[in-house]
């Protein structure tokens, strides 16, 4: 310490002997002292910055950059050394990679062992030489390639690819078990339940789809005047036209209307369903969905605390009406069928509702029949057929047997000549077989008539007018 109370700068390296006192000479006489700036241990980086090797030098050498304004700590070394080069930007070779192995020769195998091994090659349970041996012998081998042939084709019969989506059936198998052990407290009504699973298993696909898939086009097909027609929507925009549709049914039960203060041109289900479409500022999106399921259960559960006692009551549909009970199965079967539409639309496997809940919907189908044969020859769509004559109420007519195949099937006697007459089998002209889901696709206009049929037998003219009776029921 010097006699002015400040640290004076001192240097300790590569000092010669004998030179203390020189240096503490220099001291008094004015050796350049420490202010405070900067540390001691400053002056050995700056005896390091006379290295012309060093990062601090003034020379050219590594990491030098461009020259910093003199300032307060004009030449001092930096304290952080400068960023390294990389290797590929510098002259040093790259190490060399390391060879891949050499591929294993391939297996060489006599023929009466590549043989032997066409029964594990066609179960994938070769290795992977093995297989490769096996596939470069077929290749050169007829016979072993027709072996290998019939082998693959026998595993596939050993256990057959199945859908990974529910057995329709499943949910009422399950409910039915419930419902043994614990009857319902307000038991949904039998002519009901069909709704309610219909509607549950479209709610799970849509469930399943994603937001854009909700804006995948639809192409809703029915027959009118004895021509095919479609109209062309959204996902959302089917689901708007079910929630519309079942609001007739609402409506009848004392419920809302879906349809709010919107008005439509006429009580229909199309005119319903065009005004809702015009009334939508946008195009319909998946928000649909939940007036739509709330609507439904509202449906269920109004129906359930009824008793099955409002069966018989009137659902107007505009130009005709149907008991409430009819109505229920009418909007599971457009229920299935549209959701048939949207799972073709978003690739979506859909089955058929289950068998007894298709026998049912073929039933509303054949017992609208003969009323539906009235309404075409009074019109001019079906011309009076050779041999008919008006019988009394309930008295037996002419009738064609229709024959339904598969699951939900059975048979039904169809009058021809009055809505009033009763079906008999003493007074058979015609028989037709359809498989059940054909013909429901057919009473949707799904299928033209002229290629509905698996088989016909009879009078012709009465069987072209039961199958075109029969599309004329569809509907959008």
């Amino acid at each position: 310490m010097s006699g002015s109370g400040r640290f004076e700068a001192h240097d300790e390296q590569d000092e010669p002997d004998g030179a203390e006192g020189e240096t503490g000479q220099k001291g008094e006489e004015g050796q350049e002292e420490y202010d405070g700036s900067r540390k001691p241990d400053d002056d050995m980086d700056a005896d390091n910055s006379h290295d012309p090797g060093g990062y601090g030098s003034s020379g050219d050498g590594p990491g030098n950059g461009p020259t910093p304004d003199p300032g307060p700590n004009h030449g001092r070394s930096p304290r952080i050394p400068m960023p390294r080069s990389s290797v590929e930007d510098g002259d040093r070779p790259l190490p060399a990679l390391e060879e891949p192995p050499p591929p294993a020769p391939p297996l060489v195998l006599e023929h009466h062992v590549l043989k032997a091994l066409l029964g594990a090659w066609a179960l994938a349970a070769c290795s992977a030489e093995e297989t490769l041996a096996v596939e470069d012998h077929l290749g050169d081998c007829g016979s072993c390639a027709d072996e290998a042939l019939r082998l693959r084709e026998a595993v596939g019969l050993l256990q057959r690819p199945e859908s990974l989506d529910l057995d329709p059936g499943l949910r009422t198998r399950v409910l039915e078990s419930c419902l043994d052990r614990r009857p319902p407290r307000i038991p949904v009504p039998d002519w009901a339940t069909p709704y309610d699973a219909e509607t549950a298993r479209l709610d799970a696909l849509l469930q399943d789809i994603g937001d854009a898939e909700w804006h995948a086009p639809v192409r809703l097909r029915w027959f009118e005047a004895d021509e095919a027609t479609s109209r062309r929507t959204t996902v959302a925009g089917v689901i708007a036209h079910l929630l519309t549709v079942d609001g007739l049914v609402a409506i009848a039960l004392g419920l809302d209307d879906p349809l709010g203060e919107v008005t439509a041109e006429a009580p229909t289900p199309t005119a319903r369903t065009e005004a809702y479409w015009r009334a939508s500022h946008f195009p319909p999106t998946r928000s649909v969905r939940v007036p739509w399921r709330e609507q439904s259960h509202d449906l269920v559960r109004t129906v359930s605390f009824t008793g099955g006692g409002a069966g018989r009551l009137a659902v107007p549909y505009g130009v005709f009406e149907l008991p409430l009970h009819d109505a229920m199965l009418d909007r599971a079967f457009e229920c299935w069928v549209h959701a048939e539409d949207i799972a073709d639309a978003v690739d979506y496997p859909y089955d058929p509702p289950s068998p007894r809940h298709l026998n049912r919907m073929i039933d509303l189908a054949a017992r609208m029949l003969p009323t539906v044969l009235a309404v075409r020859r009074r019109t001019g769509l079906a011309s009076p057929a050779h041999g008919r004559h008006l019988v009394p109420a309930g008295e037996p007519g002419r009738t064609l047997r229709l024959e339904i195949e598969g699951h939900g099937g059975g048979e039904w006697l169809i009058p021809l000549d009055s809505p009033a007459a009763i079906g008999s089998a003493d007074h058979e002209i015609a028989h037709v077989a359809l498989d059940g889901v054909e013909f429901c696709r057919l009473a949707a206009g799904h299928v033209s008539p002229t290629e509905a049929a698996a088989g016909q037998l009879g009078d012709r003219e009465a069987i072209r007018d039961v199958l075109f009776a029969a599309a004329s029921l569809s509907r959008m």
